[in-house]
């Protein structure tokens, strides 16, 4: 194969080179076993030698995903570090295919990186995209029907204290919203895609939801305070088409439905008409200062305005509260004014840059409407007097009384005294249309107010059905992925509009608006006390991802905002406030059990990480205590699924309670072996996940077994929570693995015991390793993966990827091998058939029945802890304990009581206590003779030959058992064999056997006989655990 050459011999800066936007492309060559290979070429770069590495490129950083088909990879550090070809080529042996699925094979939206497809969409600057829409929403009906009541309740003292606190709160959130929308790429889904891929999609999941239900009642809100406004005029001129609520009805479907066809036509359409309502409502704004320089004429100064006077402006100074309201009910009035800041991240999809335009145009539309509020209501209050009669004859005359709430009045030559005793119309506190009899021209306001109102309707149109449509394509709930779909160059939520629109006419016909508005607005209090958190959160964890190009922000005053958006919502309405956050953790905990499959670096697994590591850090300075000593295992399963038995008793003893790590020694050179482990990390442990084992996965390549195990044992754990316990299946087939095999199993249990290590292994009859059926079954899944395929491609589908190593089917594979081998015969289908009954054995909850401790030597008390921690778990709660301890026939009752009390101290209960006088007996005949057939082929049989041939066969033979060393070892082999028929006699029936493990003093006795002592120990028994703890107390009965 010939190398591919760079570029004509001209050195090119590949920084510069525009080809490096798209997918690298690779040539495809054949080579003569028709194997095809990806090369990937080299290039002559900045650097001026040909080299695959590549300089630093934005489609490297991109989302896996992204495009479909091959995307932009650098090179991987195999490319680079593997050996060189001996043609001067490096090989490459896949590209990376982006067929639009993750690695569980779920399907994928990643709006983070994904590419646009339409040429054609429309998107927005931070005037037209934030900024106006921010302004229109915040100036709101309150500016010209209850701005002017709100000063009069609470004078222009508090009153300025009133919108400056409003101005607290949404500037805090908007400079929290500035600082999490700079810390990368802002897509779709407004407030909800902010919280979401800051606090993870528990929290943006509840909080998206209410916040777009929310939306979509507020529209009904604001079409009937048009409506309203409408009836009003019709009454004024006699007009009314029903009567006065069913006119609302009317007129606000009517509304909705123009305003609906607005939206649907497009962003376009509904910004241009947002333009249009803006320059009205700012000429009604601008028509309010020009009334209040006008001279007041005598029917205004009736009604309380008499332009700018500075005894008014003094005298409407001080709060004058009535009628029961306080400063708090006057801000809860107020406050829901200025909850229009999220209008322009809303419609985030469809502006140019949201990280630019959002901060600039929200704070800059907060500082406007601040600036705005603050004006007009300074104006009114330094005009208008707080009480008026309307009567052109209430003039002060010489002798009468004046006095009352509008003293100045009086010294202005007008008499309303009578406001004391009677109700008047007229005035700040009585008048909600002051702002129409002070401006220029009156129609003005009501053009305003038709504005404010039908553009905020416009707004909240809009954003429901956009921050929902963002909602549903993360697919947290599952049912709602119906209205994912967008239709048009600027896949616009139809499906979400037209919802929106059932909602918003549903609550114009049948809701109740005055006890749902508290709710509303205690919904985007929450959005916006979440906004705060997600930047206190994410400032609080120090993740290195958490870069907010936005500098002006401050962790604490985040928080602060966040308390502050909490206190309002109760200030406004307490009942409101609970029932918000009920409906949040409600959803809160429905996605959370539901574990949506959705990873997005959220500051939550920061700062659980960050926890994680400082309590880790804690327990590392604190001294081991026998009361809190729990097993932490390290099993040796290899696979996560090779051996569910030996996992699921070991999972039974830790739990949620103490660590579980599952291992796997890759043996063979490294080269081979590294491969296969790196890609079996991430998928053992997603099954262990998935399985709802609470286990880690841990693996190892190395050159034999032994030295794997003996690397886990040494590197495992962190500080405190290090593995004490090995956990290992019993060596079923020792006889006939060789010897070198035994050596290195034989040695891990050396190797466990010098590193004091408790040691518990688990023998079952029908054995523990499933990896054949594993293998056969993932081989299956793989070829029906491979035939769907293929019918794809044979229907017209689409294919996975360009370029592709060949290979023959994994189904060819199967069909070969079920051709060559045939059926398994039926012996061995029923001994799979047992093997798989009993590998899901512990999975299962047990039935009733016993755990048989047989503790015959005191190792610390682990072979007592662990069945006692198995019987408090709820698979096993309904075994009880049976104990059998080792005694003299002459004492037995005295061990049984020394034993009672025993446990007693240790609180640990029990069925019965049985001690076995008889250990010491000689055991059958034929129970011998089993064991001199276990282990007649791997005997030296020295005694009959002379000391040279002795000598030879031990130098050609170490591992076998000499007379010698069968002669000095009798008792302890005959006592093994001694146990098995007491086991046999006593422990049948028993649903889990535990025995403490003889251990072998190391060169003394052969690995071997060792096994021999384990396989006849413990054969033809239920389940059994051979236990030996590390000599170190595990138990007290001190307090």
């Amino acid at each position: 194969m010939e190398r591919i050459k760079s570029n004509g011999g001209g050195h090119v800066n590949s920084s510069y080179d525009p080809t490096l936007d798209d997918p690298p492309v690779y040539q495809e060559t054949n080579f003569s076993n028709e194997d095809h290979r990806n090369v990937r070429p080299s290039v002559i770069s900045a650097f001026g030698h040909d080299t695959l590495d590549r300089v630093p490129n934005i489609d490297f950083y991109r989302n896996a995903g992204s495009v479909s088909g091959q995307r932009a990879v650098r090179p991987s550090l195999q490319e680079l570090h593997d050996v060189f070809q001996k043609n001067g080529a490096i090989d490459v042996p896949e590209t990376v295919d982006d067929d639009g699925e993750d690695s569980n094979g779920t399907p994928t939206d990643d709006l983070e990186s994904a590419v646009p497809e339409n040429k054609g969409a429309i998107k927005f600057g931070w005037i037209r995209g934030v900024l106006v829409r921010c302004m229109l929403n915040i100036w709101g009906v309150m500016l010209f029907i209850r701005l002017s009541w709100v000063f009069g309740q609470a004078g222009w003292g508090l009153g300025i204290v009133v919108i400056a606190l409003s101005c607290v709160v949404t500037t805090i959130t908007g400079l929290s919203m500035s600082a999490i929308c700079t810390n990368g790429v802002v897509r779709g889904g407004g407030a909800y895609y902010l919280i979401s891929r800051s606090l993870g999609p528990e929290f943006g999941g509840s909080i998206g939801l209410i916040f777009a239900f929310a939306n979509a009642v507020a529209v009904a809100m604001y079409v009937v305070g048009f409506a309203e406004t409408v009836v009003d005029l019709l009454k004024e001129h006699a007009s009314l088409m029903v009567d006065e609520i069913n006119d609302i009805r009317i007129i606000g479907c009517i509304t909705v439905v123009l305003l609906l066809g607005i939206s649907v036509a497009g962003m376009e359409w509904e910004a241009k008409a947002q333009i249009v309502l803006l320059v009205i409502l700012l000429v009604a704004i601008v028509n309010v200062f020009v009334g209040t320089a006008i001279p007041a004429t005598e029917d205004k100064k009736s009604k309380g305005f008499f332009s700018y006077q500075t005894n008014i402006f003094r005298e409407n100074f001080t709060p004058a509260f009535r009628d029961g309201e306080t400063f708090f009910s006057v801000f809860a009035i107020f406050f829901p004014a200025a909850t229009g800041i999220l209008a322009g991240a809303n419609i985030s999809g469809d502006l140019r840059d949201a990280q630019a335009a959002i901060p600039k145009g929200t704070l800059l539309a907060i500082l406007i409407t601040g600036v705005t509020y603050l004006g007009v209501a300074l104006c009114v209050a330094a005009t208008t007097v707080r009480d008026a009669t309307g009567n052109t004859t209430d003039l002060v005359t010489p002798g009468s009384p004046c006095n009352g709430s509008a003293v100045s009045a009086c010294e202005l030559g007008y008499n309303f005294t009578s406001c004391e005793t009677g109700p008047c119309k007229f005035g700040l506190m009585n008048n909600f249309q002051v702002m129409t009899m002070v401006s220029g021209f009156g129609p003005l306001i009501i053009a305003g107010t038709f504005s404010a109102t039908l553009s905020s309707a416009l707004a909240s149109l809009v954003s429901a059905p956009k921050v929902f449509q963002a909602l549903c394509k993360d697919n947290i709930y599952k049912a709602l992925y119906f209205f994912a779909k967008g239709h048009g160059k600027n896949n616009e939520p139809i499906r979400g509009y037209i919802l929106t629109f059932i909602i918003s006419v549903a609550f114009i016909l049948i809701g109740n608006l005055n006890t749902i508005a508290p709710i509303i607005s205690n919904f985007f209090l929450a959005s916006y006390a979440l906004i705060n958190f997600s930047c206190f959160h994410a400032s609080y964890a120090r993740s290195p991802g958490w870069r907010p190009a936005y500098k002006y922000y401050n962790m604490w005053l985040s928080l602060l905002g966040a308390l502050l958006c909490c206190v309002v919502m109760f200030v406004i309405n307490w009942w409101a406030a609970l029932l918000t956050y009920g409906i949040e953790i409600l959803l809160y905990v429905y996605v959370t059990v539901k574990k949506p499959d959705v990873n997005w670096g959220s500051s939550t697994q920061a700062v659980t990480f960050v926890s994680a590591v400082s309590n880790a850090l804690s327990l590392a300075g604190v001294e081991d205590h026998v009361k809190n000593f729990r097993p932490q295992i390290l099993a040796l399963t290899g696979s996560a699924k090779t051996r569910p038995a030996l996992l699921d008793l070991a999972h039974s003893m830790t739990k949620n309670y103490g660590l579980c790590l599952t291992c796997e020694v890759f043996v063979g050179p490294r080269s081979e072996t590294l491969l296969e482990m790196n890609a079996g990390m991430e998928r053992n442990q997603l099954w262990l996940n998935k399985t709802k084992r609470k286990a880690f996965y841990a693996a190892v390549a190395c050159d034999d077994f032994r030295e794997g195990s003996e690397t886990l044992m040494q590197a495992s754990g962190l500080g405190r929570m290090k593995p004490n316990t090995l956990m290992v299946g019993f060596k079923k087939n020792w006889r006939t693995a060789g010897a070198e095999e035994v050596q290195s199993y034989v040695g891990v249990l050396h190797d466990a015991f010098d590193f004091e290590y408790g040691m518990v292994m688990l023998r079952m009859n029908q054995g523990l390793d499933m990896s054949h059926l594993v293998q056969a079954e993932e081989e299956m899944l793989k070829a029906a993966k491979e035939q769907k395929e293929n019918e794809m491609i044979a229907n017209g589908g689409k294919t996975k990827g360009l370029f592709r190593k060949s290979r023959n089917s994994s189904q060819q594979v199967l069909t070969t091998r079920v051709s060559m081998n045939g059926p398994p015969p039926p012996q061995m289908a029923r001994l799979n058939e047992r093997l798989m009954e009993a590998s899901s054995q512990f999975k299962k909850k047990q039935p009733k029945g016993t755990i048989d401790v047989w503790w015959l030597f005191d190792d610390g008390g682990l072979t007592l802890l662990l069945p006692y921690i198995l019987t408090t778990r709820k698979k096993w709660k309904d075994c009880k304990l049976r104990i059998f301890i080792a005694g003299q026939s002459e004492r037995s009752e005295l061990d049984r009581d020394e034993m009672k009390s025993l446990l007693q101290k240790f609180r640990i209960k029990c069925s019965d206590i049985n001690v076995i006088d008889d250990l010491h007996i000689k055991p059958r005949a034929e129970s011998l003779k089993k064991l001199d057939e276990m282990i007649e082929p791997f005997r030296l049989h020295e005694g009959s030959k002379d000391s040279f041939q002795t000598e030879a066969l031990k130098k050609e033979n170490p591992w076998k058992i000499s007379d010698t060393e069968l002669s000095s070892f009798e008792e302890k082999t005959n006592l093994q064999v001694r146990l098995n028929e007491l086991l046999q006699e006593h422990s049948k029936s028993a649903n889990l056997v535990v025995v403490s493990m003889p251990i072998a003093r190391k060169e003394s006795i052969s690995d071997f006989l060792y096994m021999a002592w384990l396989d006849v120990l413990t054969q033809d028994l239920p389940p059994t655990l051979l236990i030996r703890g590390n000599h170190k107390s595990v138990l007290t009965f001190y307090s």
